[in-house]
């Protein structure tokens, strides 16, 4: 007799690959490339302001994100 509870579909492989911890190794890539993505584009952007407006493109997105940054400061600090 032949056991059929375990049958493969090899048409359609099974492409999830779990890491130790129990997390999709795939998504974490998507998680990374959407991080890198997003910082590539704010640096685009900022070097376009620098090119369209010069030295106050330099300044003002930095000057803006001030108020950002002290507020990612706070909530890392209180855990």
């Amino acid at each position: 007799m032949t056991d059929t509870t375990h049958t493969a579909d090899h048409a359609h492989p099974v492409t999830e690959t779990v890491t130790e911890n129990g997390t999709d190794k795939a998504a974490e890539r998507s998680l990374e490339a959407r991080i890198l993505i997003t910082v590539l584009v704010a640096l685009v952007g900022w070097g376009l302001s620098i090119w369209t407006w010069g030295v106050p493109g330099l300044y003002i997105p930095a000057l803006a994100l001030v108020p950002v940054c002290y507020v990612l400061l706070i909530l890392i600090s209180r855990g």
